[in-house]
Parts: C-alpha cells; sequence; structure tokens
C-alpha cells in the first residue's frame, strides 16, 4: 500500500463529506486506504460515512478521546509506506496526493512534507510554512525557546534569507491540517505522545521527527483549501486548558533539557532555504 490515510472526525458531517470527495478524486491514481477516526459525533458522520464511503475503514467511539490518542490506534491499523493525516474540513486538490507523495519519494530525507494553504477565498494561510500559530509564536518567544527553531520565522518574519508562498523549504514544523509522515520514520521515533490531548501533538511530533535527523518541508506545488480559518475556538475553560495546557507540556518536556540539532556541522541550526526541483 502507497498512502495510508487518517482522520478524525467530530460533528463535521457536511464538511468531512466534502474531504472524502476531494479525496477520491485525487487519489484515482493512487494504492490508498482512509481509516476515520469519528470521536463520538452525534450529527450522522457515521452514518454518512457507512452510507457514501462505505469503502473507507471507520472507528467509532462512543465517548470523545484525544487526538493524540485516537491518531495512534489509527495509525496502528494502517499498512502504507506513508500516512497522510488531515482534518475532516480540507478540500484536496486533484493532484496533491500525486506531488506530494513524488516528492517524499524524490526526498529520502524527508520525515513530513505539508502544503500550500489557501482560505475558500483563496488567501494565503501563513500557517502551511510557519506552521504555528500566533499565540505558538508568542509562546517561543516569552520562553525563550524560539532559538531552538529558526526555520519557524518566529523571531522576525521580514528576514530577506526566508523562502516565500511559493518556495519549497525545510521548515521546522509542518501543520496538522496536512502532515504527510513517512512511515519508517514514525516507527523509528514513536507514534504522538499522549500528554499533547488536544493541542501541539504537531508540533512536538515535527520537532521529534527534526532531532531525529530527518526533515520537514513545505511544498507549495500544490494546495489544499483549508476551511478552519473561519472558526474561532470558544474563550471557555477546556480550550485554555487543552490550548494552553500544551504549551505548558512542551515546556516542561524540552525546556530545561533542549538538546541540539546538528545538522550543518556548527551545532547550530541552519536558516530556511529554498530547494531546487
Amino acid at each position: 500500500m502507497k498512502l495510508s490515510v487518517v482522520i478524525i472526525n467530530h460533528n463535521m458531517c457536511e464538511l468531512l463529506r466534502h474531504t472524502l470527495f476531494s479525496l477520491v478524486d485525487a487519489g484515482k491514481n493512487i494504492d490508498y486506504e482512509v481509516f476515520i477516526y469519528d470521536n463520538a459525533s452525534t450529527d450522522g458522520s457515521v452514518k454518512m460515512i457507512e452510507n457514501e464511503f462505505a469503502q473507507f475503514h471507520i472507528i467509532a467511539s462512543q465517548k470523545k478521546v484525544g487526538y493524540s490518542k485516537a491518531y495512534n490506534e489509527m495509525i496502528n491499523l494502517t499498512t502504507g509506506q506513508y500516512i497522510l493525516l488531515v482534518n475532516p474540513d480540507i478540500i484536496s486538490s486533484k493532484k496533491t496526493l500525486e506531488r506530494t507523495l513524488e516528492f517524499m519519494d524524490e526526498h529520502a530525507d524527508s520525515g513530513a512534507v505539508g502544503v500550500r494553504m489557501i482560505t475558500p477565498k483563496g488567501s494565503f494561510l501563513s500557517e502551511s510554512n510557519r506552521g504555528l500559530s500566533r499565540q505558538w509564536i508568542a509562546f517561543f518567544k516569552l520562553t525563550g525557546l524560539a532559538k531552538y527553531f529558526p526555520k519557524s520565522r518566529i523571531g522576525d518574519r521580514n528576514r530577506k534569507d526566508w523562502v516565500e508562498e511559493f518556495q519549497t523549504s525545510e521548515v521546522d514544523f509542518v501543520n496538522g491540517a496536512f502532515m504527510l509522515l513517512r512511515k519508517s520514520v514514525l516507527n523509528d521515533i514513536g507514534l504522538f505522545d499522549e500528554q499533547f490531548a488536544m493541542y501541539g501533538h504537531d508540533i512536538d511530533l515535527s520537532y521529534r521527527i527534526r532531532l531525529a535527523g530527518f526533515k520537514n518541508y513545505y511544498f507549495p506545488k500544490t494546495y489544499i483549501i483549508n476551511f478552519n480559518w473561519a472558526n474561532s475556538s470558544k474563550l471557555n475553560w477546556q480550550f485554555v486548558k487543552n490550548f494552553y495546557g500544551a504549551m505548558i507540556i512542551f515546556a516542561v518536556k524540552y525546556l530545561f533539557k533542549m538538546p541540539e540539532i546538528k545538522l550543518d556541522g556548527t551545532g547550530q541550526l541552519p536558516l530556511a532555504y529554498e530547494v531546487e526541483r
């Protein structure tokens, strides 16, 4: 099997339907499988999947669990050479799967690849190549962890040595909305850290991929439409606990024992660079 697609869904029936149709269209020339973890939805998502996408595998959980735990359970069932994690609210272009798989085949040092993300109105989402939300950038600055991640554009987004929207580049973090992973790398480094229940799991995994000597890439020669840009999280205790709690977990895990990633022979992380294609 070339590709295993893994999706976690919670009450996003209509958007999920469009996501799955776009993946079916994009996967016509690929040997692939799809695993969907329904996280205790109450909007008819399970019936929709069973009726319209019977060829896909589904686990219907009766209680909501953390993303890392759900992802790990699904990844353990996959047989693909590559694992693609996608949110249930994205639309893939027709060539996205083929082009990203081709890129990873040609770059044996790649552990994870993300793509250019745009809003439904066509605007570029900067999270595509920096991999972080504004809150996470502020967190890395305040804790001093930013110095370990020069490719994330945490310190100065206007630096001239940074690649832009349409330049393929190495990055620190791959955004979890579309995260293509090499299965052999996961076998080496392990799956998601289940301490990160709802947020930060993609950031932690991206960092561990680089610690293991592999590279994360931003590949903009294809794209997805990401609908989540318009969905602002409700500022309630559950959100605060999960979102900012993930930052605390990351800080405790790494802040006082941050290992250096020696990629350029100097002990320093090299700057982001354009990859010729």
